[in-house]
Order: C-alpha cells, then structure tokens, then sequence
C-alpha cells in the first residue's frame, strides 16, 4: 500500500529478523484494508523460512496505534460491514496467535483499543516509558471485545476489568508492566530499540524447532479464538449501529 492517507505496512527481513512495521497519518490508527495487509503480512512472514523471529513495531516516535479509524466506523452503516471491520482485528490476532515463529512487539508510544490487542498478542512486548494505554471502547458504547480474550489472556480478569470499565483514564507502562502486558519498560527510545534489537537477535540464533515448540506452549487452550472472535465481532458490528456510538464518535471528532 503506497497511499499515505490510507497509511502503510512495509516487511522487511534482515538478520534472519522479520520485521512489520504498520504506518497511518492518524496515530497509527487501522482502518480496515491496513488491518487485512497487517494479518496477510505477519502470515507471510511466518511462512519465510528466513525469518527466525518477527518484530511488530508502528512508524515515528508518537503513538503506537491509536487503534480503530473513527473515519471508517462513522461509514458503517449495516451490521455486516459492521461485523467486517472487526473481524479485521480478529484476523490480526489470529496471525499473530497461529504464526509458527515467536513475536516482539515494540511499543513507542500511547496506545489505545486495538493497539492494546497488538501488544497482549506479543509473545514479549518491551515498551517506552510514556507508553501508557487506554482500552476506550466501552466510553465509545462499543465495549473491548474483539480484543478482549488477548487481554485477558495477558492480564488476568481483574486487570482487564479495570481498563475496559474505566474506560475514559489512561493507565502508565509502570502499570501496565506490573500486570504483564509490558514484559520490559525502557526509558529512551534509544534503550527501547537496543533491549527490541538485543532479544530479536538472540533468540533468531536459537533452535528454531525450540522455538516453535515454545510458541505452541504458550498459546495452548487458544484454538477456539477463531469462534470466539467472530462472536465478538458480531456484538461490536452491531453496537456500532447505535445512536449512542455514532453520536459519541461525531462528538469527538469536533474536538
């Protein structure tokens, strides 16, 4: 994808590291074609017998995803194509969840919703310092659920409560460490490219028949996800029909 209004996703491999890299001039938000782009690519690369080892990282030093595009949700107009888009995060978490080789997420900046699904997904996550999140569906009448069982999975119950419930406050990284979705916390982003360059280069050395056995070990009891995230996508393409959604969305985009 060259558009730049659209945003981009650009693959790159060097070192025996696959790196996908997600781009869009709002915050690094996913509309729906970036989200499909996004799933076909991490698939590609787990399917390169080159790549030892993916990394997951967003363009700049802003924030690291923004999440759903306003722009589009505001266009949905029929619970189909409701139920289309969010089958697009759904579709990203399975490739990250079913992708042979293990997955570094680094995350450089706020992170909102779908972004937050992104980093649960990571098989380690190592996070700027002013990386906090904020899981906002709930505030936009929508409610966390596509992302929903990666955060869970991540976090536990109780943690995941607070972010989906308290859905208007951001939550620091110091936070976020401490219930396990951050595996490490760096202070520059100087650190933060070191420690991500530093573990993608250790573990591409390692066996890779270990590897993909860990990878199994580490989401086992997951294999009803592709059911479960169309369910949940069938809850969130109908809520975002709503008058409360679409009123709240017009709202903030006047701000």
């Amino acid at each position: 994808m060259t558009n730049i209004e659209q945003g981009s996703i650009s693959y790159s491999v060097a070192d025996n590291i696959g790196t996908v890299e997600f781009h869009h001039p709002k915050g690094n938000s996913l509309p729906s074609a970036l989200l499909k782009e996004l799933a076909d690519t991490i698939e590609l690369a787990g399917k390169n017998e080159e790549v030892k080892l993916i990394v997951i990282r967003s363009k700049g030093d802003g924030a690291f995803c923004a999440g759903a595009s306003f722009d589009e949700l505001l266009a949905i107009d029929n619970f189909v194509d409701g139920k289309k888009f969010f089958m697009g995060f759904a579709h990203v978490l399975n490739a990250m969840r079913t992708c042979p080789k293990l997955i570094i997420v680094r995350v450089q900046g706020k992170t909102v919703g779908g972004g937050i699904g992104i980093a649960a997904a990571a098989d380690y996550c190592l996070a700027h310092r002013d990386a906090s999140i904020k899981l906002s569906e709930l505030a936009l009448g929508i409610g966390p659920f596509v992302v929903g069982p990666a955060v869970n999975r991540k976090l536990g119950t109780a943690a995941f409560s607070s972010l989906a419930l308290d859905a208007r406050n951001w939550y620091t990284s110091d936070w976020a460490y401490s219930k396990g979705l951050f595996n490490k916390v760096l202070n520059t982003t100087e650190e933060l490219d070191e420690a991500v360059q530093q573990l993608a280069s250790d573990l591409a050395s390692s066996n890779p028949e270990a590897m993909k056995e860990m990878k199994d070990i580490l989401w086992q009891s997951t294999g009803h996800w592709h059911a479960t995230l169309e369910q949940r996508a069938e809850i969130s393409g109908r809520l975002v029909l709503s008058d409360f959604t679409r009123e709240f969305i017009q709202e903030f985009k006047k701000k």
